[in-house]
């Protein structure tokens, strides 16, 4: 019987083996949602330093300020 090969077997492997891959697609979504949002931040750090190395940070403020002194 040592030869023989059971189709319930090749069955029960198959269902693991899907089972598996089920559960990596789910992981892998989880991250790429992880891996988009991590992106997104760094994007909006170098548009803060992109902005900051600009100098076009602009102090409302003061520019209100400056504007009433000039009138």
């Amino acid at each position: 019987m040592g030869n023989i090969i059971l189709l319930s077997d090749i069955y029960e492997v198959r269902k693991k083996k899907e089972d598996e891959l089920r559960f990596y697609n789910q992981e892998l979504e989880k991250l790429k949602n992880k891996l988009f949002f991590i992106q997104k931040e760094i994007d909006i750090t170098n548009f803060i330093i992109d902005i900051i190395e600009r100098e076009t940070v602009v102090d409302l403020k003061q520019l209100v300020q400056d504007k009433k002194d000039s009138e």
